[in-house]
């Protein structure tokens, strides 16, 4: 009887855990290596989408997901900075699957909850991985180390598997800086609860809600322009009063909210060129570590959820390199276009087009590609491709 393949994944974040459950899904042995003492997320919204979300309901997640998450569908709207109707927003697939608003430690947390005991070793922190024709070795500050056949950096932007596999490069700064926080539901009387709303602005602005824990909390975006090269820290506390101020005279919607706000957090927005390459024969990148991304899709950790399937598709039929190789050339060119399509959008955003009403002509014809993005099957195109 053959052996079963063993991978280690390098990051216990969302795309290393959802990577995980695909694997094992498909038989296959992980552990995940989390540097942090233990596993946690900051209180922050994350969308799911379609996309991403019929596979995560495909392993049996559907359940919990639904229990913490919010369906995001009716009501949902652009805006101008004023308040004058935009377009509706397109949330679905074709097949009605809605998409889910969350707070990352309760997505974080259901995907850490459906794997087995002991697949997840924290305060592990992995400097770099060396391998030969058996297998990898990952080294640890301290100097641990552990063996398996394959390893996966999803260790985020600044992964230190991707120095390792494509080089040395600097995160690019968007010229962007993001506020948000959570809001009792309670708080905003009338709210339209299984929206998810943006206003668009001029000046490099934009505001955005969206609904997470069961409805009982609304997450909101705020984006601002910033020339500093910020932190790309998500828990960097914000000053409320700045906030207010950058948005003042928008749509009473928007400053109601901001009035009843007492404390946010910021962080700066960055990502980085697509890669030549991501993987090195027994090692390969996932999510942010292979293609960081603006979040003006919604898209950064629903690619990465969708890597883990591919991944693990792959690896069902072909478990060595060449698995690792094949997962690549599938996937390079998909998040490739979902990078430029973020950083094209943030623009649209933000008020960067001289004629705001071709800006709203294309943000109403967006529900075409948004429907394409959100009908896309990954495992169906693991598929096509190994037949």
């Amino acid at each position: 009887m053959s052996k079963k393949l063993n991978v280690a994944i390098i990051g216990g974040g969302i795309g290393g855990l959802a990577a995980a459950n695909a694997l094992i899904h498909q038989g296959i042995d992980v552990t995940v290596y989390e540097r942090a003492p233990e596993l946690g997320e900051v209180g922050a919204g994350v969308y799911i989408t379609p996309n991403s979300l019929r596979h995560l309901y495909r392993i049996g997640l559907e359940d919990a997901l639904r229990a913490v998450g919010a369906a995001v569908d009716e009501g949902s709207e652009y805006y101008r900075m004023d308040g004058s109707f935009v377009a509706p927003m397109q949330t679905t697939a074709s097949d009605g699957l809605e998409s889910l608003g969350m707070h990352r430690a309760d997505l974080l947390g259901t995907l850490a909850d459906a794997l087995p005991e002991g697949a997840v070793v924290t305060g592990r922190e992995c400097t770099g991985v060396t391998q030969d024709e058996a297998g990898v070795v990952l080294h640890f500050a301290g100097g641990e180390t552990a063996r398996a056949d394959l390893a996966v950096g999803a260790d985020g932007i600044q992964s230190r598997l991707r120095e390792q596999i494509a080089g040395a490069s600097h995160p690019i700064h968007s010229g962007s800086l993001a506020f948000r926080g959570l809001i009792d539901a309670e708080a905003l009387p009338g709210w339209p609860m299984r929206a998810f709303q943006i206003w668009m602005g001029d000046g490099g602005k934009h505001f955005m809600t969206y609904p997470v824990r069961a409805n009982r909390m609304m997450n909101y975006v705020a984006f601002i322009p910033s020339s500093e090269e910020t932190l790309e820290s998500w828990s960097s506390e914000g000053d409320v009063e700045v906030l207010r101020a950058a948005f003042a005279g928008w749509d009473k919607r928007v400053t109601g909210l901001l009035d009843r706000i007492d404390r946010c957090y910021w962080w700066g927005l960055y990502d980085r060129e697509p890669l030549s390459r991501w993987t090195d024969g027994r090692v390969t990148l996932l999510g942010d570590a292979a293609h960081p991304m603006l979040p003006h899709l919604g898209q950064g950790a629903n690619q990465a959820v969708e890597d883990g399937v591919a991944l693990a598709a792959m690896l069902a039929r072909k478990p060595g390199p060449e698995g690792l190789a094949a997962y690549e050339a599938l996937r390079r060119e998909r998040t490739s276009t979902v990078q430029a399509g973020a950083r094209k959008n943030g623009k649209r955003y933000d008020g960067a087009y001289p004629d705001q009403a071709q800006r709203d002509k294309e943000i109403a014809a967006s529900a075409a590609f948004r429907k394409s993005l959100y009908d896309f099957d990954v495992a169906r195109e693991v598929e096509k491709v190994l037949a």
